[in-house]
């Protein structure tokens, strides 16, 4: 008797170069393909908000595609060893295949699992379908791991080039009469009461087939112009393909070689190497979103929390045009244009003063992109206390930062129309003491450093 195969899906909501759904096709057996909801898994994050509501959506396309090749998806909800477990033992699969993913929780999830399975006879297999290098692969020359950006980088590209992406399956032998599964919709994972995500649905479609769209559009008409317009917000020449590769709709090396193919990909290219520097750090400081990674700046001076400035810094009113300007965008489509995230997340850190730590709680939240490398170590980038941080004390003035990026206010005034007024909100805090206050906090890490 056949014993289906089990593929788990997990960051990787695509059919084409999908590793583990081909081995699992190669295998020869029918398929039962899974996505679990693991809120309860020890030291697993719950998702933001805005997160969820992509991920349902993605869902709801990835199972589409599936019942066009003679499949469905099945959703099962809560820990996932237990889950796949149970799945394992109700179907007698005779395989589970996954791409493997790299926080510490999750990979702990993944070992626990791949053991007992294997224990058990069950043939399991995982692989590489996230990122470009595994990041144990990536070494310094002392055998260490890197914390600043460029050797990283070079040492990559040393390394063997990206595999050539794998085809889309035209069929999928689904296990007939497949397995039980929850409902989608009974996951809750869209905003009801009130319902805030009128903006996401305006800006974007999820799914695989939109994310393969964008990536062509991008490289037909934006890619000659990235290098000289990425910083500038009205431009529109940026990739959109954060929330893609952040759920997998797209892989890193169907983005890579369809660049490379294209030209002109240098700095682009070097975007996913950023990309790739984040999970390298994640994996092997996995307490990244709630440690410094300089232990140095655990003597950094925060003072007590203002309730108030965080809440205007949240909602775009903090009278600065450019910071209200990608606050509102974020808060409208839960997307902010990178060079304004900087800005935005200088001023939270270095003029407010307030904890890197809640300003990435909320762009976790509000985020369609947010996953648990880049969202917390680009955090701790603008904040100085991670990798390549240097200078470390580096403060963006967001007046001049909108007078280089953004010289005719289009972005501004698309977004906080009132600030670039005559008669505009004055700034919440002044930009020149603050600026002041928050190198001297600097030089208080430094002193107890030494001392």
């Amino acid at each position: 008797m056949a014993r289906p195969s089990i593929v788990w899906f997990r960051d990787d909501l695509r059919l084409a170069d999908n590793p583990a759904l081909r081995a699992a096709i190669d295998r020869g057996e029918p398929l039962i393909l899974l996505y679990v909801l693991d809120e309860e898994s020890p030291g697993i994050r719950p998702l933001g908000g805005a997160a969820r509501w992509w991920l349902h959506h993605s869902l709801a396309s990835l199972d589409d595609r599936l019942r066009e090749r003679g499949a469905t998806l099945v959703l099962r909800r809560g820990p996932a060893e237990r889950v796949v477990r149970e799945l394992v033992t109700d179907a007698s699969a005779g395989a589970v295949f996954w791409n493997r993913r790299y926080g510490g929780p999750e990979r702990e999830v993944d070992a626990a699992l791949k053991a007992g399975l294997r224990e058990e006879g069950v043939e399991v297999a995982s692989f590489a379908g996230s990122l470009l290098f595994e990041p144990w692969t990536v070494k310094t020359g002392a055998g260490t791991h890197f914390s600043v950006f460029t050797p990283f980088w070079r040492a990559c590209l040393a390394l063997p080039a990206p595999r050539v992406p794998l085809p889309e399956p035209r069929e999928v032998d689904g296990v007939r009469g497949g397995a039980a599964s929850d409902s989608l919709d009974d996951w809750g994972l869209l905003p009801r009461h009130p319902d805030w995500a009128s903006g996401l649905r305006d800006t974007w479609e999820p799914g695989e087939a939109a994310a393969r769209r964008r990536l062509r559009e991008f490289l037909d008409d934006d890619l000659a112009a990235y290098d000289r317009a990425r910083d500038e917000p009205a431009a529109g020449a940026t990739s959109l393909l954060s929330p893609r590769l952040r759920w997998g709709e797209v892989s890193p090396h169907t983005v890579w070689h369809e660049t490379v193919e294209a030209g002109h990909g240098g700095r682009f290219l070097s975007e996913l190497g950023w990309r790739e520097f984040a999970w390298h750090t994640l994996f092997h400081f996995p307490q990244l979103a709630t440690k410094n990674l300089r232990p140095e700046f655990d003597a950094f001076p925060w003072p007590r929390l203002e309730p108030t400035h965080l809440a205007a810094w949240q909602r775009g009113r903090t009278g600065v045009p450019l910071v209200d300007a990608g606050m509102r965008e974020l808060w409208r489509t839960g997307y902010m244009h990178n060079r304004v995230r900087m800005v935005a997340a200088s001023f939270l850190v270095k003029n407010l003063l307030i904890d890197w730590r809640r300003g990435e709680e909320w762009f976790w939240d509000t985020l369609v992109d947010a996953d648990e490398a880049n969202n917390p170590f680009n955090w701790q980038w603008v904040a100085g206390s991670g990798a390549d941080a240097a200078p470390y004390f580096r403060i963006f003035n967001p007046q001049l930062q909108a007078k280089k990026f953004d010289a005719d206010g289009h972005y501004q005034r698309a977004w906080a129309p009132e600030s670039l007024r005559d008669d505009g909100p004055e700034p919440l805090v002044d930009l020149g003491e603050t600026r002041k206050a928050a190198l001297a906090a600097y030089e208080h890490v430094k002193r107890a450093a030494r001392s």
